[in-house]
């Protein structure tokens, strides 16, 4: 079977995404996690551009890289300039990268309504870039922009561009989908029908305007195609460009290509969710092979299934590309879903217990709670119905006063009286805002005697009004997820009391914290 190379763009086009702005040393983060993932190329940037790409390929160049080589992205020569005296070119020279990536236009109506310069100088435009560039020794890629919009209406100057590269010296022929318009199938039929036509590999490159980036690329190499260029995450401008976490898997396991070692694949969660870290992005719950929710069995016909079978209801082992299965509790699980819980929880599986803690999660459903985004909370829900849970502490009173400083800025102060054992602690601190200051003093009060529990950090805090039309006076459901070293949870409070519903989520937070340390020893 061909080896399919794996072309990330992540650095460059990713970036040019709405939102997201990378710093130097994200992309060489990013950078390092691409290689261990077995990534071949990584595009790093357009080193004429700004001065944090010129710094990234002299930084890339000092990391011990394994698998990938480190690409610099840049165009043809300008129509006036002469190959040898293009500022873009020298630049892609300049930025020591072995691997050298070159955008030429393939569609007609662009040269002569975008560029205004004529079909035949584009051509020269692009032999000439190609050809300086091998001339220095470097691997050229030649991305042919809007290469299947121009295929549509001048399939014969499409393909002259493709022969300027290779007569060039292209190493790599790229048609781009760059409108991200094309159907799968369209894409198949072109590479299919031109790829033939030249000795040099042919890649694909597509934007997902139209939904199908990623359809359209596996389309692409079953046409022939042998190089996919994407992104993590799908990351790229408008609606993004053909997601590798997907591409990758569906590439390995589902279509037999070598496009990564299969063990490989065990890190693609772990980079996915590190780049959405990166990029300070709220992770999307369903997004395939790597979301949270992605082999997540919420139904109870689902989770009686999945506990017989796995195959039932999932595609592939979820192991695979590093991700895991989860059993969601609500109002809609079955016997089958909590079962599986305790089993994880290491508590006695107890029909009678099942049907208790099904009961009582319909009854909180019902007065605003949710757990399937709050693992930690029904965990301790599910001890305190069994008899197996502890109290650390337990809360007396609090208050919380929001005033002004000199410059006009609020200021939050919490205090809180609690109760550990016999003893009453009653400290107070200030914070960002209620929430905040209200952590604060819940730790001031606690870490001397627990200090595991400096190792917690709130990592998201969400806010939803339950029932809206009873305006002020609605409940508010507040979830805190957490983590520590090894793990995140998820803890829920509802109450009309924002405060009060947050410190319930809080306390959860902190007392899942504690019974974790207290079964690790």
């Amino acid at each position: 079977m061909t080896e399919i190379k794996v072309y990330d763009t992540t650095l460059r086009d990713g970036t040019q995404m709405e939102g997201v702005s990378l710093s130097l040393a994200d992309k060489l983060a990013i950078t390092e996690h691409l290689d261990l993932l077995g990534v071949h190329y990584i595009e790093g940037g357009f080193p004429v551009s700004n001065p944090k790409d010129e710094e990234y390929f002299r930084e890339a160049s000092k990391l011990k890289l394994e698998n990938a080589s480190i690409v610099a992205f840049g165009m043809t020569r300008r129509a006036k300039n002469r190959a040898e005296d293009d500022p873009a070119l020298k630049a892609l020279l300049g930025s020591g990268a072995r691997v050298l990536a070159v955008v030429g236009k393939s569609w007609d109506f662009h040269v002569t309504d975008v560029l205004r310069v004529t079909l035949d100088e584009n051509l020269r435009m692009i032999e000439e870039s190609v050809r300086f560039l091998k001339a220095a020794g470097r691997e050229v890629v030649f991305d042919a922009e809007h290469f299947f919009d121009g295929y549509k209406e001048n399939p014969a100057y499409a393909v002259r561009t493709l022969e300027a590269a290779v007569a060039g010296g292209a190493d790599w022929l790229v048609p781009c989908d760059t409108n991200g318009g094309g159907l799968p199938d369209e894409i198949a039929s072109v590479i299919s029908e031109v790829s033939g036509r030249f000795d040099a590999p042919f890649g694909i490159h597509c934007h997902n305007d139209g939904g199908l980036a990623i359809a359209s690329t596996l389309a692409a190499v079953g046409a022939g195609a042998r190089m996919v260029q994407g992104t993590v995450n799908g990351f790229g401008e408008r609606c993004g460009n053909a997601d590798l976490t997907a591409i990758l898997p569906n590439l390995v396991l589902k279509m037999g290509r070598e496009a990564l070692p299969r063990e490989n694949l065990l890190r693609l969660t772990e980079v996915s969710r590190f780049v959405w870290d990166l990029a300070n992005f709220t992770i999307p719950s369903n997004q395939p092979f790597v979301g949270p929710s992605a082999f997540a069995h919420k139904g109870g016909m689902h989770g009686h299934a999945v506990a017989r079978d796995t195959r039932t209801y999932e595609h592939i082992d979820p192991e695979h590309v590093g991700n895991e299965r989860r059993i969601l509790i609500s109002e809609l699980s079955g016997a089958a879903n909590v079962q599986k819980k305790l089993q994880q929880l290491h508590l006695a599986v107890d029909n009678g217990l099942t049907r208790k803690i099904l009961a009582r999660v319909q009854e909180m459903e019902h007065e605003g709670y949710q757990f399937e985004s709050a693992d930690g909370s029904f965990a301790l829900l599910v001890r305190r119905l069994s008899g197996a849970h502890e109290e650390f502490f337990s809360l007396e009173g609090f208050r919380v006063v929001i005033t002004r400083n000199q410059q006009g800025l609020p200021v939050t102060e919490a205090t809180v009286k609690i109760r550990v054992g016999d003893e009453i602690r009653h400290t107070v601190a200030e914070g960002d805002g209620p929430v905040n200051a209200f952590d604060g003093a819940l730790r001031k009060a606690l870490e001397d005697i627990y200090p595991a529990l400096a190792e917690v950090h709130l990592v998201d805090y969400k806010v939803r009004v339950v029932n809206p039309t009873a305006a002020t006076a609605a409940k508010v459901r507040v979830i805190i997820e957490s983590q520590d070293h090894t793990e995140r949870w998820g803890t829920v409070g509802v109450s009309e009391n924002i405060i009060e519903a947050s410190y319930q989520a809080l306390a959860d937070s902190i007392v899942y914290k504690l019974l974790k340390e207290k079964e690790a020893c």
